[in-house]
């Protein structure tokens, strides 16, 4: 299948609970808005409220369901504020019905004999240990849900380490083994769990990457949609545990 050919039904998440982690900008905001015009429920994660707050009123202004805001700094979040946003969820919505893990850092481009320790451990926390800590917090509002979704954000450099990738590589590496191990143990019938590489994409991130390069040469973040709304349906309930490409 094409995934970047798939044609979506209007409400096809409609009365869906879907949390996106990093929704202030890039592939998070695209996916946010998306996923709010079909009809779901998005509570924006991230850092900066402000960009969130602009969010919010954007999905309002199209007459889509009502978002909430989730500002959280996942480099530094602690048990008590991740049983909080728990709390809070449940309180608020009962159940939970998809996440899209799409915050990440890239860190450094240097060799790993000159890799600085902090930047190490801050691309660690908010690239892998905040997608299982959440997903494990998490796990007993997906339950809730007839079908749930869980769907981390990869690279083509955690399929294939790549010299100069440093921890970035490593902590995408690491996703997809996460996101294998989540889908054999099958605690949970009801949720699946699969990995989403969005492939070059003309982001913030992307640029910083990348600074030669022609951002313009790029698809946008909105051309990958369709690979997301695939994933986070219901046309991919007999999907999990699988790897794929937002641009294939």
């Amino acid at each position: 299948m094409k995934y970047s050919e798939y044609q979506p039904r209007p409400d096809l998440l409609k009365d869906k609970i879907i949390l996106i982690t990093g929704a202030g900008d890039g592939i998070g905001r695209a996916a946010a808005i998306s996923y709010a015009l079909h009809g779901a429920t998005v509570v924006l994660h991230g850092r900066t409220l402000n960009k969130l707050e602009v969010i919010y009123d954007e999905i309002e202004s199209l007459g889509a369901p009502q978002p909430a805001i989730l500002p959280l700094q996942l480099s530094t979040a602690s048990s008590r504020e991740y049983e909080h946003l728990v709390t809070m969820l449940e309180e608020q919505f009962g159940r939970l019905d998809g996440i899209l893990h799409n915050a990440g850092v890239l860190g450094a481009r240097v060799p790993l004999s000159d890799y600085p320790i902090e930047t190490w451990d801050e691309v660690m926390a908010v690239n892998l240990r905040a997608p299982f800590v959440l997903t494990q917090a998490l796990l007993p509002l997906l339950q809730k849900s007839e079908n749930a979704s869980v769907v981390f954000a990869t690279s083509g450099v955690g399929r294939e380490a790549r010299a100069l990738w440093g921890a970035y590589s490593v902590s995408k590496v690491a996703i997809e083994a996460m996101n294998k191990i989540f889908a054999s143990e099958n605690s949970f019938p009801n949720i699946r769990y699969n990995c989403l590489n969005p492939g070059a994409t003309r982001t913030a991130m992307r640029a910083k990457a990348y600074p030669q390069e022609d951002p313009l040469s790029l698809p946008t973040p909105e051309s990958l949609m369709p690979a997301y709304l695939y994933l986070m349906g219901e046309d991919s309930v007999h999907m999990t545990g699988e790897s794929i490409d937002a641009q294939n």
